[in-house]
């Protein structure tokens, strides 16, 4: 399968994190040692201690040690297993180009931490009913860890959003993803 063509500054920032492998934090279970006042706000930015973490690189670490478990999010290491708060969803997506693929159109996101994922089947979008009465759309990233679609890239993809059997629905890399049907009544 041929890799799909990104845009040169997605390759950029994919080519800088060549070979930085993930902690392989799913198979990691050590003891649960409890919460700590960290936390991650809707916007993206990590917080501790109520403090905004603004060292982007310390933010990247963390990250990369984040997993979701059935009953929270955690910061996971071999020896300890400490819970964070997350307001919405851990990462936010800030970036969409469109881009080809062997299934055909695709859609790249990038993070606000510069991770790249080519929305498909190995990563796929949801899209929710949002209390307001819009849309959340979401991206998985990895595992079940989701950015949160900014605004402007939420409206990137509404602008993308095609018919398909009766249902509207966003479609990449050969995967359509229907947004869900309101309750006018």
């Amino acid at each position: 399968m041929s890799q799909p063509h990104l845009p040169q500054h997605f390759l950029e920032i994919a080519k800088a994190h060549q070979g930085r492998a993930l902690p392989p934090v799913e198979r990691w279970n050590p003891v649960y040692c409890g919460a700590i006042d960290m936390r991650i706000a809707a916007d993206g930015r990590w917080f501790y201690q109520g403090t905004p973490i603004n060292r982007v690189p310390l933010v990247k670490l963390f990250a990369s040690i984040l997993r979701k478990d059935p009953e929270r999010y955690v910061l996971v290491t071999p020896v300890e297993r400490v819970g964070i708060v997350v307001d919405d969803a851990p990462f936010l997506a800030v970036e969409m180009e469109e881009t080809g693929s062997d299934a055909g159109l695709a859609y790249a996101f990038r993070t606000n931490l510069d991770e790249i994922v080519l929305a498909g089947a190995e990563h796929p979008v949801r899209i929710e009913l949002a209390k307001d009465g819009g849309f959340k759309l979401y991206i998985r990233i990895r595992a079940d860890l989701w950015a949160l679609a900014s605004r402007p890239v939420a409206l990137e993809i509404a602008d993308r959003l095609i018919e398909e059997d009766g249902r509207l629905v966003f479609r990449s890399a050969g995967v359509s993803f229907p947004v869900p049907e309101t309750d006018h009544g």
